[in-house]
């Protein structure tokens, strides 16, 4: 076994005042497999659950603010620590009379607000299991087909939603899966016979509550997660105590300085999904911090509502996606007032959920820059919901975008030799045990070892210094070859592709497969494209839009330009074609944190693919060769 160190001071690591020095353990082994664990040990004990940090702070600091959500009239409510263990204790109190269990779980259909993380953190207070679905199932979808198959796998005892108005369709269409209370939120006008909130709250048993919550252990079920369905029909994860208290452990040993800056959150990221929920909420709890609930989400609709909190609170750490920051820039360099307020207190960004294109990265460092005369630290991690979430962690200032650092303490990752990739695989604490009523399912996602097998590629950002961590190299099952026989590597093309398109390309999916040549759908950032316009009048049709010559000319060069980077014929595309109609969240192109299902576009819009491989291409279609 090899031992790394890194050895880097706060003059060649800048973030090494707020971060740990990255250390990594290395094993060789002769079949070409390595296995990579931290040189920070976990401890041998770290906590029993995620209550014990609630209890905690409602006892030492009482007053401090927990969660702050917009009110009807659009000022702030806010809930401090003390009230939030009151409040809990008595919602567990009725939780308790509901005869729940893992079989008969809590079910939350809701966004992210208050009343949400109550009710999920009572449940989890006297050892029931509760699961956020993803709002995408009950509010886009017209036939309920995945939140059927949710309910019916789940059976809840308690369903909440809030408000509940908009969920009633979904509700009736799923009441004869399961025999639960329907329970009202506090802000839903007609309760049409569900139970409101507030009747959950009324009576307070704290000995009974606390005599269930002592015998919590590491092994009770904290959460159902489902998967987001990026590979596969979504499933449930299940989420124990030590998975969620083992990962803000690691990530208490690689971010010291939270100790003495609790962090200040304004984030819109669901709790349906397990960044925003296992990573940032338990986060915020674990250190006593506050989280301002943003109304907000990246979408062009949602985004002014984003732009007002952030001038209204300045975030400490700022976790997003791509996606987000795409949106992001062009307000940030506009808005002084914004750009002020961001930055101020900002110790670091944070994206996952997909690779950060360099211009973006670049952008904001720019940006910062401009606002406190520093550029900003820029930080990622790796995991999945079956990680809870974190399984590497860049607790350092990369070298550039892409990096996803480490392994975290306790964990191992296990690069196995897969084509010409090398597939990624977890052990440790944070790795879930199965997913839920599916033993045949788990069985297939370890291997001999006990490996959770993730189907993710990562490879070194330099294989003789490996404290400067791994890149991701995006997912094995994506990747395909031509028919030249030669290997396309998808999440790296597609980030290469995405910036050489700055700023018409939000996003890109990669096709080619069985083919002699790459293709590239473009799902386009239109209110970029419009800045490349300006003879267009500021509502004209998209369509105008996408096919107006500077908008056209800039893909062509950003085709040409990726071309002449050299690297052959799987390394670029020869023709592309503009999406008008934006990625599906009911079809499952996009998940509800902002990134593209690479399967799923390429199967719903297969007729596109054909289109774009015409044998006389429309004029639609965008070459490398075509004239202007």
């Amino acid at each position: 076994m090899n031992t790394f160190a890194a050895g880097r001071g706060p003059a060649s690591n800048p973030g090494s005042s707020m971060f740990a020095e990255p250390l990594v353990m290395i094993e060789a082994r002769s079949d070409g497999t390595r296995v990579l664990r931290s040189g920070i040990s976990l401890p041998e004990h770290y906590g029993r659950c995620v209550g014990e940090w609630l209890e905690h702070w409602a006892a030492q600091a009482p007053e401090r603010l927990f969660l702050a959500e917009r009110g009807a009239d659009g000022e702030w409510i806010k809930l401090n620590y003390g009230d939030a263990r009151q409040r809990v204790v008595a919602i567990a109190t009725w939780l308790l009379g509901q005869n729940l269990s893992p079989e008969r779980p809590v079910v939350i259909l809701s966004d992210n607000g208050i009343e949400h993380a109550l009710l999920m953190l009572a449940a989890m207070h006297i050892g029931v299991p509760s699961c956020a679905i993803s709002t995408g199932n009950s509010l886009m979808s017209k036939d309920f087909g995945k939140l059927k198959a949710n309910i019916e796998l789940l059976r809840p005892g308690v369903v909440f939603a809030d408000h509940i108005e908009r969920f009633r369709p979904a509700i009736d269409a799923v009441a004869h899966l399961h025999n639960g209370v329907v329970v009202a939120g506090g802000n839903s006008a007609d309760v049409g016979g569900a139970t409101p909130f507030a009747a959950i709250e009324r009576s307070s048993d704290e000995p009974r509550v606390m005599s269930a919550f002592n015998r919590i252990t590491l092994d009770t079920i904290g959460k159902f997660l489902f998967t987001s369905g990026s590979v596969g029909t979504p499933k449930a994860v299940v989420n124990t105590q030590r998975m969620m208290v083992s990962n803000q452990v690691a990530n208490a040993l690689m971010w010291p300085f939270l100790e003495s800056t609790p962090p200040v959150l304004v984030e819109w990221l669901p709790w349906s999904h397990t960044f925003g929920s296992n990573h940032d909420f338990n986060m915020v709890l674990r250190w006593g911090g506050s989280l301002y609930i943003d109304d907000g989400k990246p979408v062009p609709a949602l985004l002014p509502k984003t732009v007002r909190n952030l001038k209204e609170i300045s975030p400490t750490v700022y976790f997003n996606v791509p996606r987000a920051y795409d949106m992001m820039v062009p307000l940030l360099r506009e808005d002084a007032e914004l750009r002020e307020s961001f930055f101020r207190n900002l110790k670091f960004l944070f994206y996952a959920g997909a690779a950060l294109p360099h211009h973006l990265w670049t952008a904001l460092e720019e940006l910062s820059q401009q606002a406190t005369g520093e550029k900003v630290l820029m930080v990622s991690s790796w995991g999945s919901t079956e990680t809870a979430p974190m399984a590497s962690d860049c607790h350092f200032r990369a070298s550039r975008a892409g990096v996803i650092g480490v392994p975290v303490p306790g964990t191992a990752l296990k690069l196995v030799p897969s084509a010409d990739k090398m597939e990624v695989r977890v052990k440790g604490p944070n790795v879930f045990p199965g997913y839920w009523k599916q033993p045949e399912v788990t069985a297939k996602s370890f291997d001999e070892e006990g490996y959770y097998i993730t189907g993710d590629a990562v490879e070194f950002v330099d294989p003789s210094r490996p404290t400067l961590g791994l890149m991701f190299d995006g997912r094995v099952g994506e990747d395909f070859k031509l028919l030249t026989g030669t290997w396309v590597h998808v999440g790296s093309l597609r980030v290469a592709a995405i910036d050489c398109m700055k700023p018409v390309a939000q996003d890109i999916v990669v096709t080619g497969h069985d083919r002699d040549e790459i293709g590239f759908l473009i799902f386009p950032n239109i209110a970029e494209c419009r800045t490349l316009c300006p003879g267009l009048p500021p509502d004209a049709p998209v369509d105008q839009v996408l096919g107006n010559p500077s908008v056209v000319n800039q893909v062509r060069a950003g085709l040409q330009a990726l071309k002449q980077r050299g690297g052959g014929s799987s390394t670029y595309a020869s023709r592309a074609l503009l999406m008008a109609e934006p990625p599906s969240v009911e079809d499952g192109e996009i998940t509800d944190k902002g990134y593209i299902n690479q399967r799923i576009v390429l199967t719903r819009r297969a007729d596109l693919v054909e289109f774009l491989y015409g044998e006389m291409p429309d004029t639609t279609v965008i070459t490398v060769h075509s004239a202007s």
